[in-house]
């Protein structure tokens, strides 16, 4: 046994004790601890709880532990201290069994007085709470830290935000913050992230400008929060004030601050500064080089994407499936059929990487884009992805753009017993039908409408405008500047027509329906309309309008932008759901194929 741990001679005047105590210090492996284990048994000091605590800890916290092991130990103990709780606790929050922190969660507070819950248990019981996804328990647990006199407890209370904003209650998590007498950073960059991830970007963005008026200062991990809900919702300005404050404290040598710029400049389709961050950095990962070809890629360069990619190979970077749809995204903007099959099939033989939906949805795109749209139903009969709606919308898509209606009913059955067919769906395929003249084809549509009381997707456009961003909805009615923005509206509909713009032929007229994007209405007063209205009369000339949409943009305000840029000398950015539009002159950078 002395060879393999000599407990008296390397720990001479020390007692057993505290010996045993300073090798479990530095302890790496569980194959030592179960060594110094057995002398705990051999010098009868299993019932020492320093002792106890310190191999149960290893055994629950470190990398290097066992949590079936773990259980063993605390099992073994007569009367567990809250700090055993707490580590046992920890041990299954973050492993595979967070249900299992919970039941001993719930054990401790049946035990004696002597093992209450502190900070560190509550803190490591919600974040199991919220793995698990158990609101009521995220409740219940919230009442016994009011309870027990921790509600103001800035650990505690910042993990109960994160547990209830990952069981959906963001409002909830909200008030928790609201209600704290004093916050730290890693709280306010906690809010952020929930309101991120929650979709409710323009209220991070507000939580932002407040940490501003109460002077909070900012880290690497406010600023990715604050960058990615920018990228969401097209705030350039805020993220250029963001980028600047980021060179002023010195976060641009931050990786993941530099990605986030460099998603934020290629979703606000500002390649150009893309550009600049992706070549100030010095240290680049997958990440970095994902960033830049998924820009170029949907902002229809190919070309650049591909140049990218060669590049990231060279650097010895290996791609990811994101790096793939970045490509084939660009391949099917900018037509190219052959190279986009060419880096689907060496997904797998060269990097072996398994397409998945998206990737599938990408050549469907491709094919049908291309008009090969035999090829494109090909493409989803053979793919594992049959029952998945978007695929078959994705075909849909490319029937418009040829006329196909053919193919279209064929997209639209398939919809119809997926249970996935919207208002959307079928106005894009009475469209079609009301461009081959087929009157019934459209009453179709209507009555299918009717009889499954489908409804559809409200369209929305986003405009910045300084450092704040307008949202516009189809004959928006709730702008408090609404009358001189419809106003101004005449003036630059007459002022594109004489530049040659016609408002589109093809429109199918749904009662009920608030409908634009793809989905073309009868209105004249879509969105994107009233967007690049307010922009032309709140920006001086000659100033970018950057406008962010939900829905794709549909042919009449693809045709109206392109005339307002001539008419009024701006470039006009559009970033719609499928891809961005750089209009300018009178030239889109689609090159009307889209």
């Amino acid at each position: 046994m002395h060879a393999r741990l000599s407990i008296v001679s390397d720990h001479v005047g020390m007692s057993t004790a505290d010996t045993i105590l300073a090798l479990l210090q530095g302890c790496n492996s569980l194959r030592r601890l179960k060594t110094i284990h057995a002398q705990v048994f051999v010098h009868g000091l299993q019932s020492n709880p320093s002792i106890s605590g310190k191999l149960l800890r290893f055994c629950a916290v470190s990398v290097s532990g066992c949590l079936a092991y773990a259980r063993i130990l605390f099992d073994r103990i007569e009367c567990p201290q809250t700090h055993d709780w707490s580590s046992i606790i920890r041990g299954f929050a973050v492993g595979p069994s967070p249900l299992e922190a919970l039941l001993y969660y719930n054990g401790m507070l049946g035990s004696s007085s002597f093992s209450c819950p502190d900070g560190y248990s509550f803190s490591f019981a919600l974040k199991a709470c919220e793995r698990v996804g158990n609101e009521r328990k995220c409740g219940e647990i919230h009442g016994t830290v009011i309870r027990s006199g921790y509600e103001m407890d800035v650990v505690v209370c910042t993990n109960l935000m994160r547990c209830y904003a990952g069981n959906g209650l963001v409002e909830v998590a909200r008030k928790v913050f609201e209600g704290m007498s004093e916050r730290d950073l890693v709280s306010w960059n906690c809010m952020i992230s929930c309101c991120s991830q929650a979709g409710l970007h323009h209220e991070a963005l507000g939580l932002y400008r407040r940490m501003r008026k109460e002077n909070v200062d900012v880290d690497g991990f406010t600023l990715v929060g604050l960058l990615s809900c920018c990228a969401h919702v097209g705030a350039l300005n805020v993220g250029v004030e963001l980028h600047r404050r980021a060179s002023r404290e010195g976060f641009l040598g931050n990786i993941y601050v530099a990605n986030a710029l460099i998603d934020l400049y290629g979703k606000c389709g500002d390649l150009a500064g893309a550009l600049s961050v992706f070549n100030g950095m010095s240290k680049r990962d997958v990440f970095t080089w994902n960033s830049m070809i998924t820009a170029y890629g949907v902002n229809g360069c190919a070309d650049e994407a591909i140049l990218f990619f060669r590049q990231m190979l060279r650097e010895g970077a290996w791609p990811s499936s994101i790096t793939f749809l970045g490509l084939l995204s660009g391949c099917s903007h900018q037509g190219l059929v052959d190279k986009g099959v060419q880096f689907f099939h060496m997904m797998s033989y060269k990097f072996n990487l398994k397409p998945e939906i998206k990737h599938y949805g990408c050549m469907v795109d491709l094919y049908g884009r291309a008009g090969k749209l035999e090829k494109a139903l090909e493409i989803i009969k053979t793919s594992p992805f049959l029952v998945d709606p978007v695929i078959w919308r994705t075909l849909l898509g490319s029937c418009k753009i040829h006329q196909n209606a053919r193919i279209g009913e064929v997209a639209i059955k398939n919809l119809v017993q997926l249970g996935a067919c919207n208002a959307g769906d079928c106005i894009l395929l009475a469209t079609i039908y009301a461009e081959c003249n087929d009157k019934q084809g459209v009453a179709r549509m209507r009555r299918l409408i009717k009889s499954q009381g489908i409804r559809t997707t409200p369209g929305w456009s986003w405009i910045e405008i300084g450092n704040r961003v307008h949202r516009f909805f189809v004959d928006d009615q709730s702008h408090p500047d609404r009358d001189e923005i419809y106003r101004k509206l005449e003036e630059v509909i007459y002022r594109a027509s004489l530049a040659g713009y016609v408002n589109s032929k093809f429109q199918v007229t749904m009662p009920d329906l608030k409908c634009e994007g793809h989905l073309e209405s009868s209105s004249k007063y879509h969105s994107e309309k009233l967007a690049i209205t307010f922009g032309l009369s709140r920006t001086p000339d000659e100033t970018n309008l950057r406008i962010v949409k939900n829905l794709r943009i549909c042919r009449d305000c693809h045709s109206f932008a392109k005339f307002v840029s001539q008419a009024f000398s701006r470039e006009i950015i559009v970033r719609d759901r499928v891809r961005f539009h750089h209009f300018r002159g009178g030239v889109c950078s689609c090159k009307e194929y889209w």
